[in-house]
């Protein structure tokens, strides 16, 4: 019997220990968990924010510039989105993302990812598939140049569109993009762009402007009204662009967690505010409050809050998107009336200048000392909201000289490869969709 007791005992005793150090390891584990692992969660996050940022293109940027345009220049619209979105995509396979997240060196990436070499089901860039990643990327890179195509709209090759595209993505994306998030110079001095305030809006509102500028004005500019066709079309697209602007931002978290839930709080609050900014200003200038103004005012708060949506919080936002409604429309009023040059659906007003606010500001409200407006602290090694502004001030300026130049270039160089950018006179008059693609977008 006491040799009984003894090994029941012992037997008590090795469950408790063995209950014990399960416990334990339940509470252990997840502070050794490997980052290799993959994270389930944040690559469902990822998967779907990717749609999203596509569906941005295709079909929302597609059917927001085709309502913009006359009813003659639908279908070349619509193609060029299409067109860019397969050719970029192409090029990013190729060696677009090699170039912006190779190792390189501080101002490109090198050719180690070339094809996409070493990427298989099992690489991973933190805890979700590099497969995943750079497709997450890649969409990015369908959007911006085709954001470019509503500055030249109407009037430009679509033979010039596509080169042009290409090389500019190629010459002016990639590099930038390695900058910023390849851990490249700009990266390492502690910039803040979460989401493309730079990469995308910057880049391409400058392109734009440039393109406007080589381009010249469409026949009849600024003279004949050119009024939108379809504004319908517009706001659908408009819908899709906020919808899809969560993945955009959100997704640039690269994680399912707080962060790409603020950014999204952020992204919806900026987007709401811009809208209404840009309507009670022409309520007020003109008497009644237009559903373009709206709607465009909606795309440049989205524009302006995107380098700030994972460094701001919801009192910043706020502050974004009114000062995005206000200054992007003063911004297009100056330009097209006052400048008189022809940027067709106003994408350096708008992207541009919402980009350079917005990264600006970013600067700004990411201080944890504004009370309200607070957000989450400036980049390691910054201590002052001088120090975060001057290092976003850093990052303006030389991304919107080197767009410039770079641009300029390219436009210079296809036009010699495409003799002329340009459709001739009556060719424009006739419309694109004939003169170009042999369709017509409405056959009634």
């Amino acid at each position: 019997m006491k040799l009984f007791k003894q090994l029941h005992s012992s037997i008590t005793m090795n469950k408790v220990l063995t209950l014990v150090i399960l416990l334990l390891s339940a509470v252990a584990l997840p502070s050794f968990a490997s980052n290799d692992e993959l994270n389930g969660a944040n690559t469902a996050w990822i998967l779907t924010s990717t749609a999203l940022v596509l569906m941005m293109t295709l079909p929302g940027l597609a059917l927001f510039y085709g309502g913009l345009v006359r009813r003659k220049n639908i279908l070349s619209i619509l193609m060029q989105c299409f067109s860019i979105a397969a050719l970029s995509s192409i090029l990013w396979f190729v060696v677009g993302y090699s170039l912006a997240f190779g190792e390189g060196n501080a101002w490109i990436g090198d050719f180690s990812k070339v094809l996409m070499m070493g990427i298989t089901k099992e690489t991973l860039v933190g805890d979700i598939p590099e497969s995943l990643f750079a497709l997450f990327q890649m969409t990015f890179a369908v959007i911006t140049p085709a954001l470019i195509i509503g500055a030249y709209a109407e009037r430009m090759k679509f033979s010039a569109v596509l080169i042009f595209s290409g090389l500019w993505l190629l010459a002016v994306y990639a590099p930038v993009t390695h900058w910023v998030w390849g851990g490249g110079w700009l990266g390492q001095m502690g910039i803040y762009d979460f989401a493309g305030g730079i990469v995308v809006h910057i880049t391409c509102g400058v392109a734009a402007l440039v393109a406007a500028v080589v381009l010249g004005p469409r026949y009849g500019f600024p003279r004949t009204p050119m009024l939108p066709h379809n504004l319908t079309m517009t706001i659908t697209g408009a819908g899709l662009l906020w919808v899809g602007w969560f993945g955009f931002n959100g997704g640039s978290a690269l994680a399912a967690n707080g962060d790409a839930a603020m950014a999204m709080l952020v992204t919806h609050l900026s987007a709401s505010a811009g809208a209404l900014t840009w309507a009670a200003i022409e309520w007020k200038k003109f008497g009644k409050a237009s559903v373009l103004g709206a709607v465009t005012g909606m795309v440049a708060g989205l524009g302006t809050i995107t380098p700030a949506s994972g460094f701001v919080g919801p009192g910043g936002a706020l502050v974004i998107g009114i000062s995005a409604g206000f200054i992007c429309f003063y911004s297009t009023v100056y330009i097209k009336q006052k400048l008189k040059i022809d940027d067709s659906l106003d994408v350096f007003p708008v992207h541009g200048v919402g980009g350079i606010l917005g990264t600006l500001l970013a600067g700004v409200f990411s201080s944890t000392e504004l009370g309200a407006f607070s957000g989450y602290g400036y980049a390691e090694g910054i201590t002052t909201m001088l120090g975060q502004v001057s290092v976003q001030l850093v990052g303006i300026g030389t991304v919107i000289v080197y767009t410039a130049v770079v641009s300029y270039v390219l436009f210079k160089l296809v036009s010699l490869m495409t003799k002329g950018l340009r459709v001739d006179k009556e060719q424009e008059i006739t419309g694109l969709d004939l003169i170009e693609h042999d369709e017509s977008g409405y056959n009634l």
